[in-house]
């Protein structure tokens, strides 16, 4: 009986070695915790059709019907990999597809290019706010920047260089400045800071802790024992402190309560700061970027002003090169409002298309390398500025370029 009662076990475990297989290429392990196959992506899709439905006879579609569609969709959008099929973010996919559709519409008339071209930007501050208000997470505007500067590089191989005006030298610089962008961006992508709590490991934040941290940092959690859950953020200790380090629970206890984060359960050094989107603490942390998806804090802010300078120097040398392509003998600033003759030729109009573009683009990045340098400068970050105003202890200063918060002494 001890023997048969024994062995129990050892067929347990051997009718458990299937689910234990490793995945083919297209096979995944859905939300559900249930094996699944791409090819079976259209199949089982109840919430699906039940909106088709609705939407067939005229009726409206709840919005918990809406988010159970969209999570099914992004659970099952996957693409076949090593070991298992890989889940595909889906607000990457719309630049993919929208970009160059949008672009190559405003290269057949000025008209549809002025429609375009100043509908693009309001789209994306619109998407912008309405991720930034429900305090998500999105792939959208680096899925944007880096197929921007793909496409745009794309465009200029297959439609100014072969012009004959560009050199190789010139070519060869243009190439150079878009590899040292997207090296920049690789630094700047990497940690900004991370705090960690220290009553846990000192090993490394892997992709699936931070995604847990954004999921609990949402979460609502309890105040610091002994303290109030309301109170100021002002008024913070600057003491030098070596890196790694967290503040010692001396002084009173308003001074632990404003350093003390509930959420990552530590206590936070001077200037640090709590990513309600990333869900952890960031040290020195300035903003938030969505065009890196990452916050820019006191380990990645250099590579964040390197990324950007280069961005605008590669970027305003390539339109000028553009410029002088398809409008010659005219100079740059009079070729970008006048150039007779450029819709007349679908590649001219195409390439004048992607200036206006990058010009929109670049204006964009250069007011935010201008704020950026403002508040180098007067030794704050975005973070401390945008708090000063909220609490209107703030003064704006030349047309609003400029915010004195009172902290430049720091």
């Amino acid at each position: 009986v001890t023997q048969m009662g024994s062995m129990k076990p050892v067929k347990t475990n051997k009718a458990e070695e299937p689910e234990l297989e490793p995945l083919c290429c297209c096979e995944y392990i859905d939300r559900n915790g249930e094996k699944n196959h791409v090819a079976a992506c259209l199949c089982d899709c109840q919430d699906l059709d039940e909106g088709c439905d609705r939407w067939i006879t005229c009726k409206s579609v709840q919005p918990e019907t809406c988010e159970r569609i969209m999570d099914t969709i992004s659970d099952r959008l996957r693409i076949p990999w090593l070991r298992g099929a890989k889940k595909v973010n889906i607000s990457i996919i719309p630049p993919l597809v929208l970009l160059p559709v949008f672009l190559r519409v405003a290269s057949w008339h000025f008209l549809l290019g002025g429609v375009v071209l100043t509908s693009l930007p309001v789209l994306a501050l619109w998407y912008y706010y309405l991720t930034h208000r429900r305090k998500e997470q999105t792939l959208f505007f680096l899925s944007l920047g880096l197929f921007s500067l793909g496409y745009m590089y794309y465009v200029f191989l297959q439609e100014v260089v072969p012009k004959g005006r560009v050199g190789p030298t010139q070519l060869a610089l243009l190439t150079c400045g878009l590899f040292l962008i997207l090296l920049a961006l690789y630094r700047a992508k990497k940690n900004p800071g991370y705090l960690r709590n220290p009553s846990s490991n000192d090993r490394p934040l892997s992709s699936g802790q931070t995604e847990c941290l954004t999921r609990k940092g949402q979460e609502k959690t309890k105040g610091f024992p002994g303290t109030e859950s309301s109170g100021s953020l002002n008024n913070r200790t600057l003491k030098d402190e070596p890196k790694g380090s967290s503040r010692v629970l001396v002084g009173s206890p308003t001074k632990v309560k404003e350093d003390w984060c509930a959420k990552c359960q530590l206590v936070r050094p001077a200037r640090a700061w709590h990513c309600r989107i990333c869900g952890i603490c960031v040290r020195r942390m300035d903003h938030h970027c969505v065009w890196i998806n990452s916050c820019v804090g006191e380990s990645n802010h250099q590579a964040f002003i390197l990324a950007l300078s280069i961005f605008l120097l590669t970027s305003v040398y390539g339109i000028t090169l553009t410029l002088d392509t398809i409008c010659r003998d005219r100079s740059v600033f009079t070729a970008l409002f006048y150039c007779p003759g450029v819709y007349a030729d679908y590649s001219s109009a195409l390439s004048f298309t992607c200036v206006w573009y990058s010009v929109i683009i670049t204006a964009g990045m250069a007011y935010i390398f201008l704020i950026q340098l403002i508040n180098i400068s007067y030794n704050v970050t975005e973070r401390e500025v945008q708090q000063a105003l909220r609490q209107k202890t703030g003064r704006r200063l030349l047309c609003g370029l400029i915010v004195d918060t009172g902290l430049s002494a720091w």
